[in-house]
């Protein structure tokens, strides 16, 4: 056997020593020597009985470019030691996929980023080349936000950080949020240092919510809450905000901890509430427009950043249980007075009903007292009837105030809601805004009328019987409107007469008034007075006992003498 050239005892011992060095078992990594080159493919030994062949494509750049050439020393993943076909089974990307891999469990288990390119899009998010090993990229891990669009992120070279890895299932799971959310932190954490509490800089609104407004300062946002926007009462950011809007804000607050920043805009015009005093008076007058309307109340924009509140006690004079949003309407224009002002705490009390006429003073002026008045019974209470009257006011009449003769409580049973009734003014109150009202003062009193004519203490009358009771008789005296109660006991001096079925209704009896006291309005009047009182005056007119004549005779003498009147 003839001696090797220098040449090919080189490329001998190369091969051996690679032999030597390989574990060759199917499913590894092995080092191989490209033997030849047939076309688009490379014949590698790798130290077995046949050689395998592996495209170039596999090899990237060098492959395509044409750099391999015979004797190059390569990885390959050896699949199979032999085929049907009697070769070797080889795999450069398989290789370059268990080099990958071994790096990247070294970068996952140090928390390294790691370099990829997103190349495909999958259910539930995208494929990502990591040199030869293939990752998962979540859609909720693309970026901090969601991104409608990625294309201007495919194919480009960006770094991630791995969730997790299983390599007996094959599955990587990489983040791209997280490297943004650690770049972001720290360009958050520079520029938080960089800024003070009352420093006037400009930002970019990026988004808008109904609380508040968030603005890029440049890499970190900060909150512009809707109540620093303006001095004025907004109620949706988006009055005055929009996306994309350019805005100088001030500093207010910043939390180096949290890095979280409070931003104002109002901050950088004058206070509107500065001399607020001078400016609104009390008990001065001032048009405003209703911007918010509440269950307590409604506010008044004055100007600008100064509102005020209308209570709704303040809101009208008479309706009183009614919503304020009954009364006034937003963007209305109304007249108000202030009725108080708080600097301190920032705060306008303002009085509507004050810029109206009072309307118990209106009434008082029309209607004084002793007016006949007309109106429709509102309510009916256990204390008297509610009258509705002119100027949206209510008058009451008490019970007292229905009849002169009979109880309340039985007169008002006679009225019902929705009358139409007159009656007198009796007093108007117009601090407790009470108007007094009576209907039995639309006639005269008849206890007044009674003690103008004859009606007195032991004067004779004739009375009508208008019911019959068991216990003595109601009755009305004549050409009055005056009834009393004749008791049994009164209605005869004989005891065997005081019996009241002996009388029937509408008969006319006399009898003697014992008591007329207009204070207590008490009338009392008895048939048993009137029969002693006309005893004596027999007996001291026609004699007495001892003078031989009867009582009978004295007694008919007298009553012939009546009848003979």
């Amino acid at each position: 056997m003839s001696e090797l050239n220098p040449s090919t005892a080189d490329f001998a011992a190369l091969l051996n020593e690679s032999f030597a060095s390989n574990d060759l078992y199917e499913g590894s990594v092995v080092k191989g020597l490209i033997v030849a080159i047939e076309k688009d493919l490379a014949v590698i030994d790798v130290g077995l009985k046949v050689e395998g062949r592996v495209p170039l494509k596999e090899f990237g750049v060098k492959g395509r470019d044409g750099d391999l050439k015979v004797g190059d020393e390569v990885e390959v993943y050896l699949e199979r030691v032999e085929n049907a076909l009697g070769e070797a089974v080889l795999s450069r990307e398989k290789a370059r996929r268990e080099e990958s891999w071994v790096r990247l469990e070294v970068s996952f288990e140090k928390g390294d980023k790691v370099t990829g390119q997103i190349f495909n899009q999958v259910k539930g998010g995208f494929t990502v080349d990591l040199d030869g090993a293939v990752a998962f990229l979540p859609r909720s891990q693309v970026d901090i936000r969601p991104v409608r669009d990625v294309t201007p992120l495919m194919h480009t070279p960006q770094p991630f950080q791995i969730l997790k890895m299983d390599k007996r299932r094959g599955n990587i799971v990489v983040s791209r949020r997280v490297v943004l959310e650690e770049t972001r932190a720290e360009q958050r954490s520079e520029l938080v240092q960089s800024l003070e509490e009352g420093q006037t800089v400009e930002g970019v609104v990026k988004n808008i919510t109904d609380y508040g407004a968030f603005v890029d300062l440049g890499g970190i946002d900060g909150l512009l809450h809707v109540t620093d926007i303006a001095w004025r009462r907004i109620n949706h950011p988006s009055e005055v905000l929009s996306i994309g809007q350019t805005v100088r804000v001030q500093i207010i607050r910043v939390n180096q901890d949290t890095h979280r920043i409070s931003l104002g805009m109002k901050q950088l015009e004058t206070d509107p509430w500065d001399g607020i005093e001078a400016k609104y008076p009390i008990n001065a007058k001032f048009s405003g427009r209703v911007t918010n309307i509440t269950d307590y109340g409604a506010f008044v924009e004055l100007e600008p950043g100064i509102e005020g509140l209308i209570h709704v006690s303040e809101m009208s004079w008479t309706k009183k249980n009614v919503h304020p949003g009954k009364i006034v309407s937003t963007s209305q224009e109304v007249d108000v007075m202030v009725l108080e002002v708080d600097p301190v705490k920032r705060r306008i009390s303002l009085g509507l009903k004050q810029t109206l006429q009072n309307p118990w003073d209106a009434f008082a002026e029309r209607f004084p007292v002793n007016t006949e008045v007309e109106g429709e019974v509102k309510n009916k209470t256990e204390f008297g009837l509610f009258i509705g009257l002119d100027g949206d006011v209510d008058g009451m009449v008490h019970l007292s105030d229905l009849d002169w003769n009979r109880p309340g409580e039985q007169v008002i049973e006679e009225y019902k809601k929705g009358d139409v009734v007159k009656a007198v003014v009796l007093d108007v109150d117009v601090e407790k805004e009470r108007i007094s009202l009576g209907i039995k003062q639309l006639g005269g009193d008849p206890f007044e009328s009674a003690a103008a004519g004859e009606v007195r203490k032991n004067a004779i009358v004739t009375c009508e019987v208008i019911e019959v009771k068991e216990g003595g008789l109601e009755v009305k005296l004549a050409d009055s409107d005056l009834t009393s109660f004749i008791r049994r006991a009164d209605l005869s001096r004989d005891r065997a007469e005081q019996r009241p079925e002996r009388f029937s209704v509408g008969e006319k009896i006399d009898a003697r008034i014992t008591q007329f006291d207009k204070k207590t309005r008490r009338v009392s009047v008895s048939i048993k007075a009137l029969e002693i009182a006309e005893e004596k005056e027999a007996v001291a007119q026609y004699g007495s006992s001892d003078s031989g004549a009867s009582l009978g005779d004295i007694l008919g003498a007298a009553l012939k003498a009546r009848d003979e009147d």
